[in-house]
Order: C-alpha cells, then structure tokens, then sequence
C-alpha cells in the first residue's frame, strides 16, 4: 500500500482545508472588501452550524 493510500487515526482527524480555512494569516497584499468578508464570515458560521449537526447526530445515534 502507498503512502497516499494509507490511512490512521492522524490522517482522519487531521484539520488540513477546513483547519487553513478558519486559522489562515491575513494576505498583506490583498484589498479589504466588505462583501469578501460578509462571503467567508457566513462560510465560517455554516461550517461550524454544520460540524454542530454532525456531533448532534453522533451523540444522539450513540446514546
């Protein structure tokens, strides 16, 4: 089995898009925009109501 293929407990729980995504630096070079930061505040809230739901679920089908 190749490295890629290869799969454990570190690379399930690993953050990788979703960790960048919420604990990125700020680009120095890049033009504040309103509707950008309205764009990826609404992403950040639903990707967490939605981790909420899933632990939700999880908990509730455990218990």
């Amino acid at each position: 089995m190749s490295d890629n293929k290869k799969s454990g407990w570190k690379n399930f729980f690993s953050l990788g898009e979703v960790g960048g995504y919420f604990f990125r630096s700020k680009e120095k070079n890049r033009t504040d925009n309103v509707n950008l930061k309205m764009m990826h505040g609404i992403n950040k809230i639903s990707i967490v109501m939605f981790l909420i739901g899933v632990i939700y679920l999880v908990v509730k089908n455990l218990f």
